[in-house]
């Protein structure tokens, strides 16, 4: 096999426009999570109310997915990307108007709280839609032989987008108060949906249209179940991101734990993803091919241990070295979860097998904000984080017993054979 080169994706002109446009536009939402959270807190001092921020996402996010899939599968992914993107877009709106002062001054904590959630809840709706279509859409822009190369850099470009816009959502509370900042959020999205007609429109590569909707959904849910690989790696992160998330509870280990205000939020936001960024980079001149399963489990056992040791810290520099390196874990399962997904997909089932994804990882995400948010109501943040963290080294264990097909997945021949096929 041919040496990697590291760039190959980048060498594509309209792949580099589609990772200009991710970047603006998750550096926007990831800016608006930390502002929302920090918000929502101020104004309720309950952790229990960030929870109900994942719930309200969760809900449509996940009764969606494979809906969402099935249309993903029919449509066209350019022009679907930019109605999602402008829809998004009056959300960061409304938004800033629910914290600008002159709109909201008179208005009671309650009916703003049910603002916020109703438009959080509008968000998930699109959530459903947003990862299906970039998962499409990258696999129309690159040639398959270089799928895992675009997805680490993919993957890398959001990450990047994330630190930057934790890092900066967090100090701009402080700079510029949270309605300028959603205001800021708003501009981001404007120019991320410009950028996407930059993207040809691309072909619709499902032509079954005698399929009904309800056969579509279930061959996209029997593909997954089917393939042990890819179920047991969604398994595998659903839970660890379930347990595992302390985002939702960086709020309150800033404010009433660490004692650090809006600018440790921002370091504390933002150190995980710095960890996840750095390793990223390095996959793409050191790639995961080589027992993939087995670094898979390890490095989602290291995350779990760290954020273990974040729980047990009351030190501001200890926590942020902690929650480093679990972004730095968490970077590689990331990659290695997006390059199998992109590998193991057939062209015609993207959308459904990215909903599947969305359902069992990107919803966790908001359904594990609800769990850390209610056990650290019942029994305190600190014991919520440290017993996310066991269960996720519980997990890594059991699966990494249960399922061996995952435990000794190894992708050279997968990438061998797309190589072969390009050529």
């Amino acid at each position: 096999m041919a040496r990697t080169d590291p760039y190959a994706a980048l060498r594509i002109k309209e792949f580099n426009i589609f990772l200009l446009m991710r970047l603006l536009l998750v550096f926007g939402w990831s800016m608006q999570f930390i502002v929302i959270e920090w918000e929502v807190y101020s104004l309720t001092k309950d952790p229990l109310s960030l929870g109900i921020i994942g719930l309200m996402e969760i809900i449509p996010a996940f009764t969606m997915a494979l809906f969402a899939g099935h249309i993903v599968d029919r449509k066209e992914k350019r022009n679907l990307l930019a109605l999602c993107i402008a829809a998004f877009s009056l959300i960061s709106l409304g938004l800033f108007f629910l914290t600008w002062p002159q709109i909201v001054g008179n208005w009671s904590t309650k009916h703003i709280l049910w603002g916020i959630y109703a438009l959080v809840f509008f968000g998930g709706f699109l959530r459903a839609f947003f990862g299906p279509t970039i998962f499409s859409l990258i696999a129309l822009i690159v040639p398959k032989k270089i799928y895992p190369n675009a997805a680490t850099w993919s993957t890398s470009t959001w990450k990047t987008a994330a630190v930057l816009g934790a890092l900066f959502g967090g100090f701009s509370i402080h700079w510029m108060g949270v309605d300028k900042t959603l205001g800021l959020v708003f501009i981001l999205v404007a120019l991320a949906f410009i950028l996407t007609f930059k993207i040809k429109k691309k072909p619709i590569l499902n032509t079954k249209i005698e399929e009904s909707v309800k056969d579509s959904l279930k061959a996209g849910v029997k593909f997954v179940f089917n393939n042990k690989a890819i179920l047991g790696a969604l398994t595998l992160d659903m839970i660890a991101v379930l347990f595992g998330g302390t985002v939702a509870l960086l709020s309150v280990f800033a404010q009433d734990v660490l004692h650090v205000g809006s600018k440790g939020f921002g370091i504390l936001n933002a150190s995980i993803s710095l960890g996840s960024i750095l390793t990223m980079f390095l996959t793409t001149y050191i790639p995961i091919s080589k027992n993939t399963g087995m670094k898979l489990l390890v490095s989602i056992f290291i995350f779990g241990l760290c954020i273990i040791a974040f729980g047990l810290s009351n030190i501001f520099w200890l926590s942020v070295a902690a929650l480093f390196l679990s972004g730095a874990a968490d970077g590689v399962s990331m990659v290695i979860r997006q390059t199998i997904l992109q590998l193991k997909t057939p062209d015609d089932m993207r959308g459904r097998v990215s909903s599947v994804n969305s359902m069992f990882v990107g919803s966790s995400n908001e359904l594990g904000a609800f769990e850390s948010g209610l056990a650290a109501k019942l029994v305190g943040p600190v014991t919520a984080v440290v017993f996310g963290g066991t269960m996720t080294l519980i997990t890594v264990i059991a699966i990494g017993i249960k399922n061996p097909v995952l435990r000794n997945l190894d992708l050279r021949k997968d990438i061998e054979a797309h190589e072969n096929e390009a050529d």
